[in-house]
């Protein structure tokens, strides 16, 4: 017999832990053998549960979110959003990233602000939290959904994409046509996320625990052993 907080997170006995493999900051390798720091953060809240931990593995933060809401999962990570957390419930966040644009080289475009013009078309991974976030907080420019926002920034000749820095730069450094806007739209607060019928005892051991490993160096040894030194660890919540 487990411990009550066991038995309401992993009522299967095994921890279900939904990776988005969609987002390289947070997650590497492949579906049969995941890694990253939402791999080893899965990997340690079910040590401290004293039970095995399985990994679904998605190429969205939508199909993420999806696989907790249906009780497919028990975990998941993902960007806080206020459209998610009517559903899931978040840690404060364990990593802050950036959300930047790409634009054609020779645009006009020197801040971020200055894309959002009525002329202007961005392309959005679907179901993202730049995507929610745009979708939200635009007022003149479109948001065009795709599977990734930088193909159809490509094949429907769009005047932005819109996407997490440390790919969106590689993305840049492969194509010679296009340059990253300097600074951020947008930072995304990455947090641990559970069902909302999780009992509250069950929210507050995942709110400490993302605190102690944030705390004790685990979440920035996690992020140098995936070559992730452009994330950042999220401060102590408040």
């Amino acid at each position: 017999m487990g411990t009550p907080i066991t038995e309401d997170l992993a009522p299967t006995g095994v921890l279900r832990a939904s990776i988005n493999l969609g987002n390289a900051v947070l997650a590497q390798g492949t579906p049969d053998a995941p890694t990253g720091v939402t791999v080893d953060l899965s990997r340690e809240v079910a040590a401290r549960l004293g039970v095995p931990v399985e990994f679904a593995c998605f190429d969205a933060a939508r199909k993420s979110f999806e696989a907790l809401t249906s009780g497919a999962a028990d975990l998941c990570f993902l960007a806080i959003d206020p459209a998610r957390a009517a559903e899931v419930a978040f840690t404060a966040p364990y990593v802050v990233i950036e959300g930047v644009y790409v634009v054609p080289r020779d645009a006009s475009f020197t801040t971020p602000d200055d894309v959002d013009r009525p002329d202007v078309r961005i392309g959005v991974k679907q179901g993202s939290a730049y995507d929610l976030f745009l979708s939200r907080t635009l007022k003149h420019a479109t948001v065009v959904r795709g599977d990734e926002g930088v193909t159809a920034f490509e094949t429907q000749g769009l005047e932005a994409a819109a996407g997490i820095r440390q790919p969106m730069a590689a993305y840049a450094a492969a194509h010679a046509g296009v340059r990253v806007i300097p600074g951020r739209f947008m930072e995304i607060q990455q947090a641990v996320g559970t069902g909302k019928d999780r009992r509250p005892e069950t929210v507050a051991f995942l709110h400490d625990l993302v605190e102690e490993l944030k705390a004790s160096g685990f979440v920035a040894e996690s992020l140098r052993r995936a070559n992730q030194p452009d994330a950042a660890v999220a401060p102590p919540a408040r």
